[in-house]
């Protein structure tokens, strides 16, 4: 059996956060950044259909929570309703029947979820409502 090198095994961990705990922004020294660069491991093979760079930009998403997912729906209704673009393609598409559809999910979300949101989460239930709604009813009235 072949003889052990001296050289400690094991793991080394380097921080690669942004931020400190206090929410500071690291300085990041050039050393460590090029050691931090050489230990990433290589990016994975694309999928085919899905466009480049998606792997990395689903692992830097934050985690999800009742919230942002409302407000991921919201910013959804404002494309439909040609309020905003579309930022895959920078077009502003406008689908009125689909943003109503999309609205009628978050009334949905909002009826199911009575009793179980915070008072924040259920007030910024009832104003994304009422905003996508008065916009819903001036986008039908100027089709």
């Amino acid at each position: 059996m072949a003889e052990e090198s001296e050289t400690p095994r094991g793991f080394k961990v380097h921080d690669k956060r942004r931020f400190t705990d206090e929410g500071e922004a690291r300085e990041q020294q050039e050393g460590r950044a090029e050691a931090a660069d050489a230990d990433r491991p290589e990016a994975p093979a694309e999928t085919p259909g899905e466009p480049p760079g998606q792997a990395s930009a689903a692992q830097e998403l934050p985690p999800i929570d009742f919230s942002t997912f409302i407000m991921s729906l919201s910013t959804q209704a404002l494309m439909q309703l040609g309020e905003i673009g579309n930022p895959a393609t920078g077009q502003v598409e406008k689908d009125v029947a689909v943003a109503k559809q999309t609205i009628d999910i978050i009334g949905m979300l909002s009826e199911k979820s009575k009793g179980n949101l915070d008072e924040t989460e259920e007030r910024l239930v009832q104003e994304i409502l009422y905003n996508l709604r008065m916009r819903y009813v001036e986008a039908v009235r100027n089709a």
